[in-house]
């Protein structure tokens, strides 16, 4: 069968003469043309005049033009030349227009009309059934799918791919096994695309033992030197945390493209190896805008806000253009060293180069400057910038006003939100009762937790909890913070013996605030905040041997407080400090003023008790 994705236009003449091939009719050539210019709309008219002159294009320039219209999701013009055909009297067109017909009504999202021109074929080959499954697999139609599926008199390669991966994408990860598993076993044999589905699955679930079976299967099958394939089971090796196999994989394989560098300096930063990452970054052959991101949000993500900036200006000087997610990840790195001046540079350069940001970097903008102090700035931003029907930018200008200690205009935003049509999600929710519990507003932030399911549609999840156990715990309201534990419809997880652990410190409740630290360790063990507050509990109750138990098992299971660093900003150049900092290389200088400033502050004091 000859190929339905790109037809010949070059028309077989009558009669056979070498010498003298048939030229296309002029309108044939006309339309084609146009089609070339991407004047799809002009070509697609001309077909209006043809019936009243008794013309009538044929099969293959037709299917050409149903094929253009697919591609370019046009349907409007799709339709035109489907009343074309009913025009000049193909009411039913044969078994290849008909083809052409469902794939464009499919990729316009139309299954609909699609399924109806299928209806109504005479003739159907494989590629009917495949294209018509594929329409209803791309609109994510799982139950149409599977019934249309159960029907075909042939199933091939195409069919149970398709099926696969439309259960992957759409979530449905045991299904899409279970397809799997009997495609395998029908002893069709499998192309390129047969593994996509399945890694998939391996990708979201995160089992390493799966990824391991079908990258085998993907050895056995001989598919080894596909690209893609290596680098979606790289993906899966790095989403699993299994780096040693990841770069082995990569190691071996005979060709790289820019996605498996990319993917596998992705998997180091994702897992804190940064200097990993940094080594492979420097050893890539072409960067593109997505490998400079990878290594930019790593540095960003791992608390290397300075060495994020110092590669973002290293990519500007390569003449390397950004995209959306490289400056959300540099205006991350900014608020996370509360460097305002660099990232009110970043802001400049977009206004400058006349980048449209999206949601997602409107909204790192906002929190930027928030995060460096300056709400006003960042109130700004959000009044004159983005899309106010999003929902992600109420969220972040509503968790700003919440950082800064105003619950109550926070809880306007709220109503302004609901004013302008954008509806709360749970993010919302979390952001309010945060607002609440920062400015104080018990009963407030107490009657939002009450009204979010019935005015809002938000069901209280685990995190809403630990929100209201935040807010009331930090009211000293224990006695209610019970209650709600004992209310809640499931098993309290780590965020919210997390709450309640940080509301007992704050009060001295020693007695819960240990209960909570020993769950917490339960389902957190290699979080050290939990040890070491139970470990200062059990001092604070003089209990010494428990004190030494705890420091005991931390040592165990090699588990370290985390560092807290301060930044300075001096003279253009970001200064980081941890607690017993040596490595500054103005320590000496900075220590002698340090003790020079205690002393003053111990004669200051003596100096207020010997006046009173």
């Amino acid at each position: 069968m000859r190929s339905l994705s790109s037809p010949n236009l070059n028309f077989t003449p009558l009669r056979t003469n070498p010498r003298k091939p048939r030229r296309r009719p002029c309108i044939v050539e006309d339309i084609v043309k146009l089609c070339q210019k991407n004047r799809l709309h002009e070509a697609v008219s001309t077909l209006e005049n043809l019936p009243e002159r008794g013309l009538r294009l044929d099969s293959q320039t037709l299917a050409f033009l149903l094929q253009q219209c697919a591609d370019s999701r046009a349907l409007r013009e799709g339709k035109k030349v489907h009343l074309h055909l009913k025009l000049t009297g193909l009411k039913r067109p044969g078994t290849f227009l008909s083809n052409h017909l469902i794939h464009m009504y499919g990729n316009c999202g139309k299954e609909i009309e699609a399924r109806k021109v299928f209806d109504k074929m005479s003739v159907r080959n494989q590629y009917s059934w495949n294209n018509m499954l594929t329409g209803y697999a791309k609109l994510g139609m799982i139950k149409p799918a599977r019934k249309l599926f159960d029907k075909m008199p042939e199933k091939d390669v195409v069919s149970w791919n398709t099926m696969v991966i439309a259960h992957a994408q759409c979530g449905f990860w045991d299904e899409a096994l279970r397809f799997y598993s009997k495609f395998r076993r029908s002893g069709i044999q499998c192309n390129g695309f047969s593994f996509a589905g399945v890694l998939t699955v391996c990708v979201k679930l995160k089992k390493v033992g799966l990824t391991r079976q079908v990258h085998g299967q993907i050895l056995v099958a001989g598919f080894s030197s596909n690209v893609v394939l290596s680098s979606s089971v790289i993906d899966a090796y790095v989403k699993c945390g299994e780096m040693g196999d990841a770069r082995k994989l990569f190691d071996d394989m005979s060709a790289r493209d820019v996605l498996s560098w990319t993917t596998l300096i992705s998997g180091y930063a994702k897992w804190g190896d940064m200097k990993s990452a940094n080594e492979l970054f420097l050893e890539m052959p072409e960067k593109n805008p997505v490998s400079w991101t990878a290594l930019i949000s790593g540095y960003a993500r791992n608390g290397m806000g300075h060495k994020a900036l110092e590669l973002f200006s290293q990519m500007i000087m390569f003449r390397v253009r950004p995209d959306q997610f490289t400056f959300s990840s540099c205006l991350c790195a900014c608020a996370s060293i509360a460097s305002l001046k660099h990232g009110k540079q970043i802001h400049s350069y977009l206004l400058r180069i006349n980048f449209r940001p999206n949601t997602i970097v409107v909204s790192s903008l906002i929190d930027m400057y928030s995060k460096c102090g300056s709400l006003g700035i960042g109130r700004k931003v959000f009044d004159i910038m983005g899309d106010k029907l999003d929902v992600v930018l109420w969220n972040t200008i509503i968790s700003a006003l919440a950082q800064h200690g105003c619950g109550e205009e926070a809880i306007q935003m709220l109503d302004d939100m609901v004013r302008s049509g954008a509806k709360p999600d749970k993010i919302t929710g979390v952001v309010i009762l945060n607002a609440c519990s920062h400015s104080g507003l018990v009963q407030q932030g107490c009657n939002f937790f009450e009204s979010m399911s019935r005015d809002y549609g938000i069901v209280p999840s685990q995190e809403h909890y630990a929100c209201l156990i935040d807010l009331l715990g930090r009211a000293g309201c224990f006695e209610e913070v019970m209650y709600q534990l004992e209310k809640m419809p499931y098993k309290p997880d780590d965020r919210v013996w997390n709450a309640l652990l940080g509301v007992c410190r704050i009060h001295g409740n020693l007695e819960l605030g240990r209960k909570a630290a020993e769950r917490l360790i339960e389902l957190e063990p290699q979080s050290s905040a939990a040890y070491v507050l139970l470990s200062s509990i059990y001092a604070v109750l003089g209990r010494w041997e428990s004190v030494q138990k705890v420091r005991q098992l931390m040592n165990e299971r090699q588990i370290k407080k985390e560092r807290a660093i301060s930044w300075l900003e001096i003279e253009n150049k970001v200064h980081s400090f941890s607690v017993s900092d040596s490595s500054h290389p103005l320590k000496e200088q900075i220590y002698s003023v340090l003790e020079q400033l205690a002393g003053q502050m111990e004669e200051d004091a003596l100096l207020f008790h010997s006046q009173r």
